[in-house]
């Protein structure tokens, strides 16, 4: 099972995937020009659930066409400081096909 975590700290905002930096996937699809962001709806949090869904999905389509509800359910109500498993985003997307979200 893999773990995204993210946290702001005074250097900025780090999101890692098993230890390591999640890449931001510019060149599959670019929302924004400005990195990741969460907490909200907008352009910078679609980029981070794009990035997330890509990793987890392994399938640019599908991580494309997911992006924004992924993004309203769970990107833009996630804290400072959060993490995910593939479980629980497999479950959100689970609900989203489902209309639950």
């Amino acid at each position: 099972m893999k773990i995204y975590r993210g946290r702001r700290t005074i250097d900025g905002i780090q999101v890692e995937v098993g230890g390591g930096p999640l890449m931001q996937h510019d060149e599959i699809k670019r929302f924004s020009p400005h990195g990741f962001e969460w907490a909200y709806e907008g352009a910078e949090p679609r980029q981070l659930a794009l990035a997330i869904l890509i990793d987890h999905l392994n399938d640019a389509q599908q991580a494309i066409a997911m992006s924004e509800p992924f993004m309203k359910a769970v990107i833009a109500n996630l804290d400072n400081d959060w993490v995910l498993t593939s479980d629980e985003i497999d479950l959100t997307l689970r609900a989203i096909e489902l209309g639950r979200h």
